[in-house]
């Protein structure tokens, strides 16, 4: 897979010059070209959220939303490119750092006792399979506080990501996708900007590729858990865990893994109920997309409705981002 390489100042002027071309009038024919890796998403409005019953309650109700014209990365930030920014910034991440008690203490009901020393040592959420039937209300039944489990190390002490580079980068916080973004000259996408270029021009349909999970060529479109979660992922769409990105056809605007893999960080604060503002102390940040860990026996939320908030602070096995840049708003030539 060719890496991206264009960032900074020559990426930001090619996506401006690239939506100022369109504004001048070359033809209906002529798609504006995009920064390597990126792709530029035009102005529109759409459908946000849905009314649907077969959703959670924090995607209702269906509202209209306009955005304007932006470029977003093709696919999920890549080990590969993650280890570039790390090399050139010497960027050390959150799983990598002492858990912080006096920040943990505000995510935590009032009068939780301070954990164990073990506990605030550098570590990261990691799944791990009970191997047998669960209460799926308790997620501590297949998540584990993980020592030394990072970005560099995604099952802990012993792991690598040897041979992985073109897989989406994971046990990254919100602050460590904000830090990336900036050092690349560019940003993290809105929950809006991420949820239309999910859709990828599809109006009301429940997956970024239409409303069949499988359609009828019985293709997979999305690395989703397949089997019985979270006991056994029977790896029928050809993996359990991450896969390499663009494994799977990209949606209608040429986005991949818009639905399944890792779930992305995006820029907003989250708000329980959509269209309501947010509180301003809250530590939690939207994350959209689902996962590698997505069934539709527990959330299906490799829906572009689909949405969570996690703590910026708290990274994971299924936690990934992937960057937006503003675009030049088109002009029509007089």
């Amino acid at each position: 897979m060719r890496a991206v390489r264009a960032i900074g100042r020559l990426a930001a002027w090619a996506c401006l010059a690239a939506s100022a071309v369109a504004a001048r009038g070359q033809g209906p024919a002529t798609r504006p070209a995009a920064p390597p890796g990126m792709v530029l998403i035009p102005a529109g409005t759409f459908a946000m959220g849905t009314d649907d019953a077969r959703s959670m309650p924090n995607e209702r109700p269906a509202r209209r939303v306009t955005v304007e014209a932006f470029c977003i990365d093709a696919y999920d930030v890549t080990n590969a490119q993650f280890r570039r920014f790390v090399e050139a910034t010497a960027h050390v991440t959150t799983a990598e750092k002492p858990v912080d008690w006096a920040e943990l203490r505000k995510q935590v009901p009032p009068g939780t006792p301070k954990p164990p020393d073990e506990m605030l040592k550098p570590g990261s959420l990691v799944f791990t399979p009970p191997g047998r039937a669960v209460d799926t209300r308790n997620l501590a039944n297949w998540w584990t506080w993980t020592p030394g489990a990072s970005w560099r190390h995604p099952q802990g002490p012993g792991s690598t990501i040897d041979g992985k580079d073109d897989h989406p980068v994971v046990h990254v916080s919100w602050d460590d996708a904000a830090a990336y973004a900036k050092w690349a000259g560019k940003r993290l996408p809105t929950e809006a900007e991420w949820e239309y270029a999910a859709r990828g021009g599809l109006e009301g349909k429940r997956y970024p590729w239409g409303d069949e999970f499988k359609p009828a060529d019985g293709r997979f479109r999305a690395n989703t858990y397949t089997g019985t979660f979270p006991v056994e992922d029977t790896k029928e769409d050809g993996f359990a865990g991450t896969s390499p990105v663009k494994s799977f056809p990209p949606n209608g605007f040429g986005l991949f893994d818009m639905g399944g893999n890792v779930w992305n960080w995006c820029a907003d604060v989250y708000a329980e109920h959509p269209g309501t503002p947010a509180k301003p102390d809250d530590v939690r940040r939207v994350i959209k997309g689902g996962s590698f860990l997505c069934n539709p026996s527990y959330c299906e939320s490799y829906r572009p409705s689909a949405r969570r908030g996690t703590p910026r602070d708290t990274g994971s096995s299924h936690v990934g981002f992937r960057c937006a840049r503003d675009a030049q708003p088109e002009r029509r030539s007089p």
